[in-house]
């Protein structure tokens, strides 16, 4: 069943459900607040995938002795790993031990060429933290998180599907099939896309990759080749991910999304889900989960009034994290 949270502002955010059902004021005041670096410590932690290496970090909270482990990835699609390290700290100083990592060819995790976005790949990097954070004796891994955004938010549902020990999963703006979202684009956006990533499979090896734009301010008329181009597009990911980011994925992206699909075994999820998205989300619209969310034996779709954008910083963040937490003390909390 899904419950659909109302569309409001400051007045319908997780701190308010928290106060309904009487919770302590003091807790939440603590959890809007900036988080400290006594709340919690950090540790980088590398594990293997496909025969790479993966950079994280985890995040261990001085209180609970056990804590429930979120494990965090995603991102904007094509600047991964950007706009997280708020999330984790929110999360760490609110009691939960947090694994942050880069997936394979993004941050600090290997991978080449650069920025290449591949579905598959990135499950397998996904699966192989979650072998690894198994095996450690000071977080609770049998409350075991997945909170993925964007490409990821979809890559969650399909790990914790096949996986029953995955306690719960926050899906956030989640690109359900990289096929879907690049039709919105059109036929002719396609086939310019198979044109460009043939020839950046065969380029490569010879002159190095042939890449494209993540994101494009639409002065060209729409001429140029972007794997995003909506209004808030350009400006939002320059403003999340600064002015030295590069901005750039190689071609081939374009031929794994278009090939992506997602589990067909989704609907087959049984642990309790959580949906976030925005109703102004103009890259990933709400209503792409929407279907899937009704589908769920234990789902919950919250809409809030945001941008894609909004949910990294300012109120869209405080609402998101906010629910977050509700749905977190509800599932897995002490």
């Amino acid at each position: 069943m899904t419950v659909r949270r109302p569309e409001s502002g400051e007045s319908d955010t997780g701190d308010d459900a928290r106060r309904k059902s009487g919770d302590d004021p003091s807790r939440d005041t603590a959890r809007r607040r900036r988080p400290s670096r006594y709340d919690f410590a950090t540790v980088r932690m590398t594990f293997r995938s496909g025969g790479e290496r993966c950079v994280g970090r985890l995040y261990r909270p001085d209180r609970p002795s056990d804590p429930a482990l979120i494990v965090l990835a995603g991102g904007p699609i094509g600047a991964s790993g950007v706009g997280l390290d708020g999330y984790a700290e929110r999360l760490a100083s609110a009691g939960y031990a947090v694994f942050h990592f880069d997936e394979r060819h993004t941050g600090d995790s290997d991978g080449e060429p650069r920025d290449l976005i591949s579905p598959p790949r990135q499950r397998a990097d996904w699966e192989a933290a979650l072998a690894g954070l198994r095996g450690r004796s000071d977080v609770a891994t049998d409350r075991v998180v997945l909170w993925g955004i964007d490409l990821a938010g979809g890559t969650v549902l399909d790990v914790a599907a096949d996986d029953p020990r995955i306690a719960a999963v926050v899906s956030q703006t989640p690109v359900l099939s990289g096929r879907a979202f690049l039709r919105e684009r059109g036929l002719g956006f396609l086939a310019r896309g198979v044109i460009a990533g043939v020839r950046d499979r065969l380029q490569s090896p010879l002159f190095g990759p042939h890449s494209i734009a993540v994101a494009d301010d639409g002065s060209d008329g729409g001429r140029g080749l972007s794997l995003v181009s909506t209004p808030s597009a350009h400006r939002g990911y320059r403003d999340l991910a600064g002015d030295d980011w590069e901005g750039q994925i190689p071609a081939r992206s374009l031929l794994a999304l278009a090939r992506h699909v997602g589990d067909e075994d989704r609907d087959r999820l049984a642990c309790p889900t959580l949906f976030v998205g925005g109703t102004r989300d103009d890259v990933v619209p709400i209503e792409t989960v929407e279907d899937l969310s009704d589908e769920l034996a234990d789902a919950t779709l919250v809409s809030l009034p945001a941008g894609h954008f909004d949910l990294y910083e300012g109120t869209g963040f405080e609402q998101a994290i906010g629910h977050g937490l509700a749905f977190l003390d509800a599932v897995v909390g002490e």
